[in-house]
């Protein structure tokens, strides 16, 4: 049987990375943001611009894009490192070894998938307090929508990502399978694992911090159980598969654990009051 156990474990590393740094720094976020919240059309746009984007993508020049993203990633790295540390002198060093590194030394597969997951603990942690409970649950449904359209139907979402990988942008962990070694790297987008980082944060939010890390764990978990059907022939991916529709199985998972576990834990309480209120006989 082929399976890996690489990429469901840097999915848990990361997702579970997010959630504790998210309980470090949530205050010094909040006091950014001055306590806003996402609304319902915010979402809904958000989603949207995103499916635009992929679309745009597929069609504009590839050096358009590089100076989109660079840019785009050194103002995020810039301004993460100045809200944690609130030094400017400092929070420039970030985004210039960033493009260092992309200019010089990008032939590194270790140091991309670094950075990689350097700006999905930062996307996460960065708009984890800008969303609510039932506006993660909205846009959770909305990206999916969209990514399941995007993939099977336009089919725009797998040649932007060919498009973005081509130009060595950091847009998706890129990593070997193992122990089997398939005959190529297996690929994640960034938007999949923040997804994933997003509703850990709002269940550790709504459930605690115990909760968060478990559907973290069982997002790994259905990474893992996606790639045993995809390796092995039970399922068909080949012109790749919405990610996004792994996570909420995930997701939902660890929710159905937790809400298991809540009620069992309500359940004994009833027993013990009755017990006690009965009394010894």
């Amino acid at each position: 049987m082929n399976f890996d156990v690489l990429l469901p474990t840097m999915v848990f590393a990361i997702v579970a990375m997010s959630v504790f740094l998210y309980k470090k720094i949530q205050g010094k976020l909040n006091t950014t943001f001055e306590g806003r919240e996402m609304g319902a059309r915010d979402a809904v746009v958000m989603v949207i611009s995103m499916g635009i984007m992929v679309t745009v993508i597929a069609f504009i020049p590839g050096l358009a894009i590089q100076i989109f993203f660079i840019a785009a990633y050194s103002y995020m790295l810039f301004s993460f490192v100045y809200i944690v540390l609130g030094k400017w002198y400092v929070a420039v060093i970030p985004p210039i070894v960033f493009v260092a590194f992309y200019l010089f030394s990008w032939n590194s597969l270790v140091i991309f998938n670094l950075f990689v997951a350097l700006f999905a603990l930062i996307t996460i942690v960065y708009m984890g307090t800008l969303f609510s409970w039932k506006i993660t649950l909205l846009f959770s449904v909305l990206l999916t929508v969209m990514d399941i359209i995007q993939v099977f139907g336009t089919g725009f979402m797998v040649e932007a990502a060919q498009k973005m990988i081509g130009l060595q942008l950091p847009i998706a962990v890129i990593i070997p399978t193992y122990p089997v070694i398939l005959s190529g790297p297996i690929m994640l987008g960034l938007g999949d694992i923040f997804l994933s980082g997003l509703l850990a944060i709002q269940t550790a939010m709504k459930h605690g911090q115990k909760a968060g890390i478990l559907t973290a764990a069982t997002i790994g978990i259905s990474m893992f159980v996606f790639e045993v059907t995809w390796f092995n022939g039970i399922l068909s991916a080949d012109r790749g598969f919405p990610a996004t529709v792994v996570v909420i199985a995930g997701w939902a998972l660890g929710m159905g654990i937790i809400y298991l576990a809540n009620s069992m834990k309500k359940t004994g309480l009833r027993r013990t009051q009755k017990t006690t209120e009965k009394g010894p006989e």
